[in-house]
């Protein structure tokens, strides 16, 4: 990886743009820093403002409609009176279960407004695991969109809630007017909205900037996914310090997103920086790099919200004397990499990388504010990088048990301190928070925040990301838990022991899983393709494994622990005797098995996974 070190004389040289910026990040501090208590900062009353002061510039530009911000906080009005009307109050919940378009912010704007929190179902996720994650919440009410209805049908009858009338339909129509019909078991979501007026409701109790306002999903460290609870204090960090102080939008700006919107970088971070500027949301269901510059241009957007591997997509396709045609010069994200960074500024003629480290549960985040390259940012949260076991997320303590912190330029897990304001919001299933609390870690009585994630210090307080450590690894954008991949493998009944891990393959970004196992003995021959077809079945396309290692026994240690580093190290090599090794080539529907010839071929990067 690419390290270039961050200097004084590189903070001096950014100054005069900070300067340029200062009145927008005073601002931004502000809402960055307030207190939990207030009423009048949530994100139901930052629509409500955009609405007073932008109300006829648009809000929401999703394929050839326009919402301005007085239309959608009339809508969200209206969402939130339907919701008081079936009674849901503050502190209650409901799932969200659409893809990418206008009806999902409405949804979530309208709840916000009268303190009802909404969980974002991952639109990938299908069977067990979306079963597991509604009902990880218990909501009242779950809104799922047409396009969504045949993989929630699949586990409604497991849903677990007590309203009498819990599934809302919302027709795939793209309009105001047209409202579709609600399929058996379902309530036309759209044609009980349109009873209610658009003005603003008045709860008697009103929801707090400390209240949760969504649950984000995150495959964590193991198991099935847990829930993590978002406040409204999470919007106005967002607000305050992306919208304001490092991107410094503006009501003329548009924000193309392509990300899901049940991801924090984009629901967060990517509308967080909408709402600050009165700017636009310019939404596609999907990303698809050989429709993003035409997207762009048509939307006319001068920012966009992305994760590293979608800007490596953008940098392989073949350069076009289109690349600089367009109005884009701002970005904000995770996981550009230092290989590619400057690179990708150089041919798409962008200005400000707004790079940031965060996670959906976690209690510390970076931001590149002084936009230098190859750099997290730095950050004002208490924290320290310190000395982890290889292969594991499990810091190193000393003779007297405590945490040892990393020389200056080495790699470390990054630690967050939990604080009175530097406040850990966790899951919602307390044995999972403890797991991420680390306890006497520099004194006794300390508490800190494991992130799971290894970076290193490049000058200046600014960091890097290296990795992530232990049951986890990101493959295409997302989080994925070699604990849940293994739990499905184990309910296949076609192996007795599985083991889920991350490798790494030329030309990618983050990891992509592999598991090795051992097949069931059951008098049949394996049959690797019958495993493609139940794992496709049961977990969203990027937790497929795209190797599998079929072996005869999987080695362990003394004390029955798998030797997960040494496995991991031999990734997807051919030359254990005895072994077959499969892979999920990329426009196929099955495994294939790996021969010297494909082995090279994915090496030196022809293989485009």
């Amino acid at each position: 990886m690419t390290q270039e070190n961050v200097s004084a004389r590189d903070i001096v040289r950014s100054l005069p743009g900070i300067l340029r910026r200062f009145p927008s990040i005073a601002k931004g501090y502000y809402y960055y820093s307030v207190k939990n208590g207030n009423k009048d900062l949530t994100l139901g009353t930052l629509v409500e403002r955009n609405a007073e002061k932008y109300g006829h510039r648009p809000a929401i530009l999703f394929e050839d409609r326009s919402i301005t911000w007085h239309e959608f906080n009339g809508w969200a009005n209206r969402i939130a009176r339907f919701l008081k009307a079936e009674g849901l109050v503050r502190g209650d919940a409901i799932a969200v279960f659409l893809e990418n378009r206008p009806e999902l912010l409405a949804v979530v704007a309208g709840a916000a407004k009268i303190g009802v929190a909404c969980a974002m179902l991952n639109t990938s996720q299908k069977g067990k695991v979306l079963e597991h994650s509604v009902n990880l919440i218990g909501p009242k009410m779950v809104v799922v969109g047409e396009e969504l209805v045949e993989s929630f049908d699949g586990v409604k009858a497991d849903i677990q809630t007590s309203h009498p009338n819990p599934f809302l339909f919302l027709a795939d129509t793209n309009t105001m007017n047209i409202f579709g019909d609600a399929p058996e078991g379902y309530v036309n979501m759209a044609t009980k909205v349109s009873a209610h007026r658009n003005t603003a409701p008045q709860p008697a109790d009103q929801p707090t900037m400390g209240d949760t306002a969504i649950y984000l999903f995150t495959s964590g460290t193991t198991g099935l996914p847990k829930a993590a609870p978002g406040s409204h204090r999470k919007f106005m960090k967002a607000y305050g310090g992306f919208g304001m102080m490092s991107l410094d939008m503006r009501p003329d700006d548009v924000l193309y997103c392509t990300l899901p919107l049940y991801h924090g970088t984009a629901l967060l971070v990517c509308w967080g920086s909408v709402l600050a500027g009165g700017s636009a949301i310019a939404l596609r269901r999907k990303f698809s790099a050989s429709a993003f510059w035409d997207d762009v241009r048509y939307f006319r957007a001068t920012t966009f919200g992305y994760v590293g591997e979608l800007c490596r997509y953008l940098l392989n396709q073949p350069p076009s004397k289109q690349d600089r045609n367009h109005n884009l010069t701002k970005m904000i994200g995770n996981g550009l990499r230092p290989s590619i960074w400057k690179e990708f500024k150089e041919r798409f003629g962008i200005e400000t990388v707004a790079e940031l480290y965060a996670s959906s549960e976690g209690n510390i985040g970076f931001s590149n504010f002084f936009n230098l390259d190859n750099t997290v940012g730095f950050s004002t949260a208490p924290y320290k990088l310190v000395k982890f076991h290889d292969g594991t997320r499990d810091p190193v303590r000393d003779e007297n048990g405590f945490m040892q912190e990393v020389e200056k330029g080495e790699p470390g897990l990054l630690i967050g301190e939990i604080t009175k304001k530097w406040s850990f919001e966790g899951y919602t299933q307390k044995d999972a928070t403890e797991k991420s609390i680390l306890r006497a870690a520099f004194k006794k009585g300390d508490q800190w925040f494991n992130t799971g994630d290894v970076l290193k210090e490049i000058g200046c307080g600014h960091l890097q990301f290296v990795d992530r450590m232990g049951d986890t690894f990101r493959w295409k954008g997302e989080n994925v838990s070699t604990t849940e991949v293994e739990n499905i493998i184990d309910g296949s009944n076609m192996v007795e022991e599985a083991i889920v891990y991350g490798v790494e393959i030329p030309g990618t970004n983050g990891k992509a899983g592999m598991v090795t196992l051992v097949p069931r003995s059951n008098g049949h021959e394996f049959d690797v393709n019958r495993l493609f077809r139940y794992l496709n079945d049961n977990l969203p396309p990027y937790a497929v494994p795209v190797f599998v290692r079929v072996t005869s026994a999987i080695e362990k240690t003394g004390t029955f622990k798998y030797r997960k580093v040494d496995i991991q190290k031999a990734g997807y090599s051919i030359d254990k005797p005895g072994e077959q090794v499969y892979a999920w080539l990329p426009g196929t529907e099955g495994y294939s098995l790996l021969t010297p010839e494909l082995v090279a071929e994915i090496d030196s990067g022809d293989v485009r996974f």
